[in-house]
């Protein structure tokens, strides 16, 4: 098994009103994780939303990550247009590449673009697992409902996991 972390839509334009708080929440649990799969020199995706309707477009500072996120030189990223962040974009062929078989969802929009990524995973074979309280909405219970439909893992298992 070979384990990546995904870090979805966590970016300014969407850190207001009840999202806030909520990204705020899975911030920390996301920092808390990354240094485990730096020491493993396992791939970190960083997964940005394009959508100039919502101020998220590169120049903009509705495009950049919530500032409690650091994204560092190495790691992979992609930009988006849909809820999948595998519709049409080079997240399939960059995960086949690295050998990445597991997929660890974080981000926002919970019942949105987390959701339709998980899914999205399950249909290129990968399996995708959601890293409990790393997920963020504007609605607490859609929150709560994709972990509930999801498979997912505690934050202290995916640490003793990547020892």
């Amino acid at each position: 098994m070979k384990m990546c972390l995904m870090i979805i839509d966590v970016q300014k334009a969407y850190h207001q009103g009840e999202s806030a708080a909520s990204m705020d929440a899975a911030c920390e649990y996301i920092n808390a994780i990354i240094p485990a799969f730096r020491a493993k020199r396992l791939p970190i995706l960083w997964v940005q939303h394009l959508d100039e309707d919502d101020g998220a477009a590169p120049g903009k500072p509705g495009f950049d990550f919530v500032d409690a996120l650091k994204p560092e030189s190495g790691d992979l990223r992609i930009v988006k247009r849909y809820g999948n962040s595998f519709n049409k974009t080079e997240c399939a062929a960059i995960l086949k590449e690295q050998g990445v078989d597991t997929v660890v969802i974080t981000g926002y929009c919970a019942e949105h673009c987390v959701l339709s990524t998980y899914r999205g995973a399950l249909d290129l074979d990968l399996t995708p697992v959601i890293l409990k309280n790393a997920i963020a909405s504007g609605n607490r219970e859609n929150k709560l409902f994709v972990e509930s439909i999801s498979n997912v893992i505690s934050y202290g298992i995916l640490r003793k996991a990547l020892e």
